[in-house]
């Protein structure tokens, strides 16, 4: 167990491609952090190069404070595992898990008996004592996973790395498989980073969240804070599930309150969101919607005044209505904007090619500066902080 530590490194491949720009992260002895982003983001190329398979352009990185920059994989006592699970074919689960410690027995002062210890308990906590036995071709995608994370434990690393481990199981193994990492991890209490590019799997594995885009660190955080108080619109965007909702227009004024202006809508604004407005009046700015925060129910909207006619409301027309069980999306536009998505309780009432009035829960909304990596003043205007890179 140790501290991982980078300070600004970067990853040049030649043609000057910066695949990964300035990355500085602090990750605490035991902790469990998700690197993730969209493809070609440079979660996978950092976590290689904290592994030592990539050389380091520049920057220092630290494992158990000692700088390893020039460390040999093999001697910077970490394991990895990988996506496609990299078993050996024609070796049963057993000697699979024990080939690292077979390898550098005389070198780690093991015994036969020290090693088959070892990996009969790592198989006990992975439920996969039965398994030893057999090949790998004789495994499931998801026993295959197992005795990669089995392999890894036996060593006792000082940090587990994982690359994209799950992309290769099915929706339901998937599941399972998180919350059996996430089991494993406060078992063990090793430092664990962790690479995917799914959202939801770094909001429910994570205990800090590392959002990446084009190989710089956008924000980081623990999960709620990463989706309740993102730090631009490409970190609203990428982290929640659907996607926040982002509608362009012009901040106002509407009988005296701050309101933003939609093209079709008026939507008043009420604290924080009516803080940063005051500062931003009659400028070009993004409105950032969770599809949570758009209702039909108006005690669910939040705003300066008490009654429903004063709740700050938008007229749509339901396109599309996707039930998902207990609760639904329903798909809506406005004149002006083609996409906005409201999930709502499954029993709420509403059609295709209905018009009605949704209500705005300014709690999960944000005033976004233009463009793609705008910044969300309404934090900064209310005095919340979020960290970024």
């Amino acid at each position: 167990m140790a501290r991982v530590t980078l300070q600004s490194v970067c990853k040049v491949y030649p043609g000057d491609v910066m695949a990964v720009d300035r990355v500085s992260l602090d990750i605490a002895d035991e902790q469990f952090v998700v690197l993730v982003g969209p493809s070609g983001c440079g979660k996978s190329t950092t976590l290689r190069m904290v592994a030592g398979l990539e050389e380091i352009s520049s920057g220092t990185i630290e494992i158990g404070g000692r700088v390893v920059n020039d460390v040999a994989p093999k001697d910077r006592d970490i394991a990895m595992v990988f996506q496609n699970y990299a078993l050996y074919p024609h070796m049963s689960v057993y000697k699979n898990m024990a080939f690292s410690l077979t390898l550098r027995r005389r070198e780690l002062g093991l015994s036969k008996a020290d090693i088959d210890r070892k990996v009969r308990d790592a198989a006990k906590v992975l439920g996969i004592e039965q398994l030893l036995e057999r090949k790998p071709k004789a495994l499931s995608g998801g026993q295959r996973q197992r005795v990669a994370v089995g392999r890894a434990i036996v060593r006792d690393p000082k940090a587990f790395l994982f690359d994209e481990p799950l992309s290769n199981v099915d929706a339901k193994m998937r599941v399972e498989m998180r919350s059996e990492i996430k089991k494993l991890h406060r078992r063990l209490r090793t430092t664990t980073i962790y690479v995917t590019h799914d959202q939801e799997e770094a909001m429910t594995l994570g205990d800090v969240i590392v959002v990446m885009k084009d190989g710089r660190v956008q924000q980081v955080g623990p999960p709620l804070e990463i989706f309740e108080r993102p730090v631009n619109r490409f970190v609203g965007d990428f982290i929640g599930t659907p996607p926040m909702n982002f509608l362009s227009g012009r901040v106002v004024a509407d009988n005296g309150h701050p309101a933003f202006d939609e093209g079709s809508s008026k939507v008043t604004l009420a604290g924080r969101l009516a803080d940063a407005a005051k500062s931003h009046s009659g400028r070009e700015m993004v409105l950032g919607i969770r599809p949570e925060a758009l209702s039909m129910e108006p005690d669910r909207a939040v705003s300066g005044g008490g009654r429903p006619d004063a709740l700050p409301q938008m007229t749509v027309r339901v396109t599309l209505v996707e039930l998902l069980g207990k609760e639904k999306d329903v798909h809506m536009a406005t004149p002006t904007h083609d996409r906005l998505v409201g999930r709502m309780d499954s029993h709420v009432q509403v059609r295709e090619g209905q018009e009605l009035k949704v209500y705005v829960d300014l709690r999960s909304a944000h005033l976004f500066e233009p463009g793609v990596m705008g910044r969300n003043v309404s934090l900064t205007a209310s005095g919340e902080t979020a960290r970024a890179n």
